[in-house]
């Protein structure tokens, strides 16, 4: 954490307003923004998918679309940036003002190599010869932690992972010695060990350059970790601003308050319900009068609705923009404003029945080439060796980095036939052994919820007719498949008259929520949740995991929950198994996995998660796992993390040559199961 306290102004937006026109209206995107940032400080800004923050970072490097229409002012060391054409901006931008975007595929040139594009960058703002302009690539990707630099500087953007191409972005950013450096959710698409990653080069960016670093994103944990100030933004506007510790430790806006309640936590205990903001922002084209979080804040009064608040010193500090500022303390100790929900029922009594049952299950794929003769070559082990058991009325996860073989799994458990080897059994029945009619019988009982919610419901159906489906694939006559959705959309909270509208009506967490309630139209008694909130904002998770639990304890469902989020993992599921290069290296209780982990993998997986709290974020001992996931097609030999163990090193000589030549065993220590010849806490 930098000291910003002293530090001048580098760029000061006063007034800002950005509105687009669309076929519903103008689209109010930013309103009446004032906002400085500070050399050398690192700004958070964070909000809800369309509360502005995007549109106001691009307005700053001059990269908005042609027909938005802006007024106020962005001033860098005196200049107006928003006066300047595209011509004038190109001086500044991606020298003085240099961006870090949220997908680096899209942002690279595919058809130019890596290096030839970090040279281009510095031959555009600095005399210089094209052999030192290649060489200062080079340099620039070995500071960014990319291996072997010059020779991975003559490669493509599709030859790199997702870490790596955003390891390259970084590069770009700071070739020209930037003084503002604006990273665009630079952290949203990647694996948490990879997040970790790039959080930490991003940090070296920081000290290499003393640029302000603005961070856009939606993870408070990172912001806690990462940012010395905070400013929140709701529906356009800046609803709250300050140091990161006054804001995390005492908010005062009561959106605010909602955010950081309703986050799951990987140190939290997971006891209770998390603290759900109802319903959803309000449409940029139709933004209510006053406050515009007034009809989603518990607190809300007949004055949020005169005029809209604007933002008010608390402290030299901090600022707020809420009318009801003074009441807001006795609001939250009278229990009105965002409180806990009611505990979960303990899992300890569900039946210890196996609702699934995987052994030794295998997949593999196989690896051709040739264009016109078509030959094996090789073959990518997706799945290798699994066992899962998952019990009636529990819930369990199964974790670990893209590429891992997660979701192969989950599909295999899906498909319900004869695996490639292994077994699997569903309620007590092997899928190799079942018919082709007793299969589709049993697909009742097993049904899914997909990542995307808006991807999984047909647009051209109304969601009463998406629940009726599977309802009419099984001969439901027409009166009762009526009731069974009405029941459903209650069970799920949607409104009965919901069920003529179309998708797109409906907003991601509900989306979700139509999902889950075609999920249960069958009465399933497992229910695989693949990655079923990621897609969602923080507020909005928070009430369809409240949802899922509800519906657990009610129906005694048995879900079998596909994440890479360990903090949600933690504060929903009973028991977990997490899975590196297609096999598990770790499985027990949640509570003791988490509390103890035994598996290096584990660890550092745990080590990882952001925690919404600047006081324990930045005390925390961070692992940083070196490199990528290594290929599923040539995995390591011995055991498939000895490549990235940040242990092995420290191991003695026998044991560390035992982890590269002999694959550990998943065998039982204390609570759990562990596959390690040297797992931690062994003593």
């Amino acid at each position: 954490m930098s000291t910003v306290d002293s530090q001048r102004n580098l760029i000061e937006i006063r007034n800002l307003s950005v509105t687009f026109p669309s076929e519903a209206g103008i689209v109010r995107a930013v309103r009446d923004v004032s906002l400085d940032i500070r050399a050398g400080e690192v700004l958070g800004i964070v909000g809800e998918s369309g509360s502005g923050k995007t549109v106001m970072s691009l307005s700053m490097i001059g990269l908005l679309a042609e027909s938005a229409s802006i007024t106020g002012s962005i001033s860098y060391n005196g200049v107006n940036l928003l006066e300047l054409n595209d011509n004038e901006m190109s001086k500044y931008r991606g020298k003085d003002i240099a961006m870090v975007f949220q997908d680096p595929l899209s942002a690279l040139n595919p058809v130019h190599s890596i290096g030839r594009q970090i040279a281009e960058a510095l031959h555009i703002h600095s005399d210089i010869s094209k052999e030192a302009a290649l060489k200062r690539a080079v340099e620039l990707l070995e500071i960014v932690g990319i291996p072997r630099p010059a020779e991975r500087a003559q490669s493509y953007p599709h030859e790199f992972s997702g870490g790596m191409r955003q390891r390259v972005m970084i590069a770009l950013a700071i070739a020209n010695q930037p003084k503002v450096i604006l990273a665009d959710e630079p952290t949203t698409a990647l694996d948490v060990t990879v997040q970790a990653q790039i959080l930490d080069v991003l940090k070296t960016a920081r000290d290499m350059t003393g640029a302000a670093v603005v961070l856009v994103t939606h993870d408070l944990g990172v912001v806690a970790g990462l940012a010395d100030r905070v400013a929140i933004m709701y529906a356009g506007k800046v609803v709250e601003i300050g140091n990161v510790d006054e804001v995390y430790a005492s908010p005062a806006m009561p959106y605010t308050i909602g955010l950081l309640r309703s986050i799951p936590r990987v140190d939290g205990v997971g006891s209770s319900r998390l603290t759900s903001i109802d319903g959803a922002p309000p449409s940029p084209v139709a933004l209510p009068p006053g406050c515009a979080f007034a009809p989603r804040c518990p607190g809300a009064a007949p004055q949020c609705d005169a005029s809209v608040p604007t933002l008010v010193p608390l402290s030299p500090t901090r600022m707020t923009a809420c009318v009801r500022q003074s009441e807001i303390t006795a609001l939250q100790a009278s229990g009105k404003l965002f409180v806990d929900g009611p505990a979960y029922s303990a899992s300890t009594t569900a039946s210890q029945a196996v609702a699934l049952e995987v052994r030794d299950l295998k997949k593999t794929f196989p690896l051709m080439k040739g264009s016109v003769l078509r030959r094996r070559v090789g073959s990518v082990f997706a799945v290798d060796g699994v066992d899962l058991t998952l019990r009636e009325g529990r819930s369990l996860a199964l974790v670990g980095e893209s590429g891992c073989g997660k979701t192969t799994t989950l599909l295999e458990i899906l498909n319900m036939v004869a695996p490639e080897s292994g077994t699997i059994t569903v309620l007590g029945r092997n899928v190799a052994d079942l018919s082709k009619k007793q299969r589709l019988e049993m697909r009742k009982d097993l049904q899914i919820v997909f990542q995307d919610p808006f991807a999984s419901l047909d647009p051209r159906l109304p969601i009463g007719d998406a629940i009726a489906e599977p309802l009419d694939n099984f001969g439901m006559p027409k009166a009762e498949q009526n009731q069974r959705v009405m029941e459903l959309l209650e069970l799920v909270g949607l409104q009965r008259d919901h069920a003529s509208r179309y998708p797109a009506e409906f907003s991601g967490g509900q989306r979700q929520r139509i999902a889950i309630a075609r999920a249960l139209a069958l009465n399933p008694k497992v229910i695989a949740l693949d990655e079923p909130v990621s897609a969602l904002d923080v507020s909005v998770r928070a009430g369809v995991l409240n949802l899922l639990a509800e519906l657990q304890e009610k129906l005694k469902l048995s879900y079998l929950f596909v994440s890479h989020d360990l903090a949600v993992v933690q504060h929903v599921a009973d028991d977990i198994a997490v899975m590196y290069l297609g096999g598990i290296v770790e499985s027990g209780p949640v509570d003791d996995v988490f509390a103890r982990p035994q598996h290096p993998y584990t660890q550092a997986l745990l080590s990882a998660v952001p925690i919404p709290d600047p006081k324990v974020e930045r005390v925390r001992k961070r692992i940083i796992l070196q490199g990528d996931l290594p290929s599923p097609a040539n995995p390591p030999t011995g055991c498939r993390f000895h490549t990235r163990c940040q242990i092995r090193a420290t191991l003695p000589a026998e044991v560390a040559a035992k982890c590269v030549s002999e694959r550990p065993e998943l065998v039982s220590r204390n609570a759990s199961r562990v596959a390690c010849h040297a797992p931690l806490n062994s003593h």
